[in-house]
């Protein structure tokens, strides 16, 4: 079989349906996710241990095949001539090779075309501060993130630093510098391209994921020094996104963290991409702005107060999770059951639903 060949089938295949990923495991058929459903692609057989090593074989240079065979798993990403990205993950389970490749779309869009909040064009015209794009895995947290710095580079004259592993979407500078760094090509670790990157003169810093305490610290300096600074995190909430920031430090580092936080910390944006109502994905966000109330809070360190603050603050431009999902509901894009599905409080949610 010609291995290349086949992969770019299923590359091809993958992109025309719209999935967002593809999944290539031994015992399998090669199968796609669409609409959060995965789907076996019928029409290919069940793959073996040479299949499984054939395709992802093909995706990998010599000196990636070494790092595989050394750490027993791999993040790069995957050009499709020229048509499409992949963000790729290659692994070993069971001692066999497998691999998850998640599509990215070659042309990024807007805020508007994204169904997202109209606030997040309030984020593009900050010139300090730290913002986190917060959720699950797989609910568009870099496609919220690229929208953002997209706006900045077609609307302002700044140099934009990014820090990723790997780069997911392609920026074309527009009146924006924008440099775009690949941990373990460009760099060593996030930690490593945050300690260099006050000195690359940015004004918007973009860090793909806070995975360590060094990275959370830089980030935070960055953001007092005067920078905009962007970032994700793997967490459900704003609360639990603040929370997770301090319990990564040690107890004598927490005081200063929660000052810093405090002061730089601007917005958090959880989001979930729930399936619509006639296929697709459509998001349901909780938006926290942080006030002198939320700093208040962030420096006492009453997390659990911080919910009651964004409930009560939608003139402000703060969402609940709940109201989101709630009018996701009323304006029939989801079902009330997928809403309750992905709500942290569904008994708040049918409470908001049952006084609509």
């Amino acid at each position: 079989m010609d291995y290349k060949q086949k992969l770019n089938e299923l590359l091809l295949v993958t992109a025309k349906q719209s999935a967002s990923d593809l999944h290539i495991a031994v015992g399998r058929r090669p199968t796609i996710r669409v609409d959060s459903v995965l789907i076996p692609l019928a029409k290919e057989s069940v793959l073996g241990k040479e299949d499984a090593e054939g395709l992802v074989g093909a995706m990998l240079t010599e000196t990636q095949m070494k790092v595989l065979a050394e750490k027993r798993q791999i993040d790069f990403s995957y050009n499709f001539e020229d048509k499409a990205r992949f963000r790729v993950n290659v692994y070993f389970q069971r001692e066999f090779v497998a691999a998850a490749l998640r599509l990215i779309p070659a042309e990024i869009r807007t805020i508007e075309e994204l169904s997202l909040a109209p606030v997040l064009h309030d984020f593009a015209r900050m010139n300090q501060g730290f913002i986190l794009i917060v959720g699950p895995a797989g609910h568009g947290k870099s496609t919220t993130l690229a929208a953002v710095l997209d706006e900045v580079n077609h609307t302002r004259n700044d140099h934009i630093i990014t820090i990723e592993d790997p780069i997911e979407y392609i920026f074309s500078q527009d009146r924006a510098i924008v440099s775009q760094r690949e941990v373990g090509n460009d760099t060593h670790s996030f930690a490593d391209g945050l300690r260099a990157i006050l000195r690359q003169d940015p004004d918007v810093i973009m860090v793909g994921e806070m995975r360590d305490p060094e990275t959370i610290a830089t980030a935070m300096t960055a953001a007092e020094t005067g920078h905009l600074v962007f970032s994700t995190l793997h967490t459900n909430s704003a609360s639990q996104t603040i929370d997770r920031i301090i319990d990564s430090f040690p107890p004598n580092q927490q005081g200063q963290v929660i000052s810093q936080l405090a002061s730089t910390l601007v917005a958090t944006v959880s989001q979930r991409l729930i399936p619509r109502v006639g296929g697709g994905r459509v998001p349901a966000m909780e938006i926290m702005l942080v006030n002198p109330a939320i700093r208040n809070l962030i420096r006492e360190r009453k997390i659990y107060q911080v919910d009651l603050v964004i409930e009560t603050s939608a003139q402000e431009g703060m969402l609940s999770l709940n109201r989101s999902l709630a009018s996701l509901v009323k304006r029939k894009e989801i079902s009330m059951e997928q809403a309750e599905a992905y709500s942290l409080n569904p008994s708040e949610l049918r409470m908001l639903l049952e006084r609509a």
